[in-house]
């Protein structure tokens, strides 16, 4: 199958992180190129075997590691033709509006050129959404042009409560991801 292009997606830690599959073998079936990093909160949820068997590819934890000697931030950020992260967490939201580079996700967002979008897809409770500091990081990555920050979805969380904050489907997440790809 033609290569369609190379996407980069940061899993972060929260439950909704298995729905990443599905999104994964959405991009694989059409031809995509697919790697996956993620943060080391995701790993309590979901373990980085599981998208290394769905990609065919390593999957990336750590800036440094002693089997690889590149600095793997700048590597990733010059492959990817598109970073999405999803689930996208509160505290990584905060640390990539402020500019926080204190992990390997956060670094290759960092390093990303301007011209590539990210697409953020935002998963947390209704009150860590709602709460004034995570607007005003949200505030601030609106106004960056290249990211697109699709809207967490109402239903039932995790904490069994029923509000804002669902991570959007992977289809969903899908679709925006081609459409923005297609502007580039």
């Amino acid at each position: 199958m033609k290569k369609k292009g190379n996407i980069l997606i940061g899993v972060c830690g929260g439950i909704a992180s298995y729905k990443i599959c599905q999104l994964a073998r959405l991009f694989l079936k059409e031809g995509y190129l697919l790697k996956v990093m993620m943060t080391p909160a995701a790993i309590e949820f979901i373990r980085p075997l599981v998208f290394k068997e769905l990609t065919g590819q390593p999957v990336y934890l750590e800036m440094f590691s002693l089997s690889n000697q590149d600095a793997q931030h700048i590597s990733l950020s010059e492959w990817a033709d598109l970073a999405i992260i999803a689930p996208l967490s509160a505290n990584t939201l905060s640390k990539v509006a402020c500019g926080i580079c204190d992990n390997l996700l956060t670094s290759v967002v960092c390093a990303l050129s301007s011209q590539k979008p990210v697409l953020l897809a935002p998963a947390m409770n209704e009150g860590m959404w709602r709460n004034p500091l995570i607007q005003d990081n949200l505030f601030r990555l609106k106004e960056i042009k290249n990211y697109t920050i699709l809207s967490p979805e109402r239903g039932e969380l995790a904490c069994k409560s029923v509000g804002i904050g669902r991570m959007p489907e992977p289809g969903e997440i899908y679709k925006k991801a081609k459409a923005l790809l297609k502007k580039i």
